[in-house]
């Protein structure tokens, strides 16, 4: 018979507890392998959150084993449980925001089909991606708390802290007024709908597009690959351009300057051309004006409509390279010259 307050007993029952966890393991995984068959979204919430399962499942139970052989009859038994209690307490708050992280990305999925382009999806996904991020620190900061009000001295610093709470709220609001700032200019961009995910802005004259808000700093996707870090702040303070604010179609321009013998009717009727043989035309819009006439030339203007920025583009260079190139084979006399009139100087009078 064995003893479960000697040393051996501990160890057998440490022994029970690893072997009841990964029986206990090998059980989840038959389950999900079978429930997978039809919810296949549970093969991955399993792969995301077994190992932090097992870690928690393994630690409680090594604490039980622990509680109920030798090592509670020893001194340094209450410092042993003071550290079980603190791990289960990290190990849970690892499983919780895998579980939280698993199903906000799974809502997320919802909003990345074909519509995923549309501006309503690119709020809920921005939305979302704020909410996941929010949820994490939440959470952070609960477990961390929960660990240091394990220690008697912080339950007691805690009590005289939420005495003289209006103090400290000051100071901590004036040392940490620029993090907070942006703290609550991420939430506030994310759930005022100012940016999105995927939205084309041009900002410190830098056309790009969304590519990550956080809860601190928004990262623009620069054209050509760069990224461009600015704190959340900047975007409610400072003006910005957003070409998708309530939809990605945009009107695009192209101007010349052209001589005044330009045949305009000709330029309508090769401007047509070149745009209805391009896919990125939507065909919402489409015209040649003249806009100005000054100095020897005429600024002609050539609107063009595209579907999204990308589109348009391409299609306003496309515009731009077979015009001049048309109106270099077959109106010559169009392109722009500089006119200057020499006249011969008055003959002077002769002498008599």
């Amino acid at each position: 018979m064995i003893s479960w307050q000697t040393w051996i007993g501990t160890l057998v029952a440490i022994v029970l507890a690893l072997v009841a966890v990964a029986l206990v393991a090998l059980i989840v995984r038959l389950v999900v392998a079978v429930v997978a068959r039809r919810l296949e979204w549970m093969r991955d919430l399993h792969s995301r959150t077994s190992i932090r399962f097992t870690l928690l499942l393994t630690v409680v139970w090594l604490w039980v084993a622990c509680a109920v052989t030798a090592p509670r009859l020893q001194e340094w038994w209450p410092a042993l449980s003071h550290t079980f209690l603190v791990a289960v307490i990290l190990a849970a708050a690892w499983f919780v925001s895998a579980l939280a992280s698993f199903g906000i990305t799974r809502v997320m999925l919802r909003y990345s089909g074909e519509d995923a382009v549309s501006p309503e999806m690119r709020r809920m996904r921005t939305q979302l991606s704020v909410v996941r991020r929010l949820i994490a620190v939440l959470i952070a900061v609960i477990a961390i708390g929960a660990v240091l009000f394990t220690f008697p001295e912080v339950r007691a610093i805690g009590t005289s802290v939420l005495a003289s709470a209006g103090i400290v709220s000051i100071v901590a609001g004036l040392a940490a007024q620029s993090t907070l700032g942006n703290l609550i200019a991420g939430i506030q961009l994310a759930f005022s709908d100012a940016i999105r995910v995927g939205d084309v802005v041009v900002v410190e004259d830098e056309w790009g597009s969304i590519g990550e808000i956080t809860l601190s700093y928004v990262v623009v996707y620069i054209w050509d690959e760069r990224r461009l870090v600015l704190p959340s702040t900047y975007f409610t303070t400072q003006p910005f351009e957003s070409w998708t604010r309530k939809s990605d179609k945009v009107l695009g321009t192209v101007y010349m300057d052209l001589d005044w013998r330009v045949p305009l009717a000709e330029v309508r009727e090769k401007f047509q051309s070149v745009i209805a043989a391009s896919d990125a035309w939507d065909q919402r819009a489409a015209g040649v004006l003249v806009t100005d006439a000054r100095g020897g030339f005429v600024t002609v203007r050539f609107l063009v409509s595209a579907a999204n920025s990308g589109d348009q583009w391409n299609l306003r260079c496309l515009v731009r390279e077979e015009m001049v190139t048309w109106l270099q084979q077959e109106h010559p006399d169009a392109l722009p010259v500089t006119r200057v009139r020499m006249e011969e100087p008055a003959a002077e009078p002769s002498s008599s």
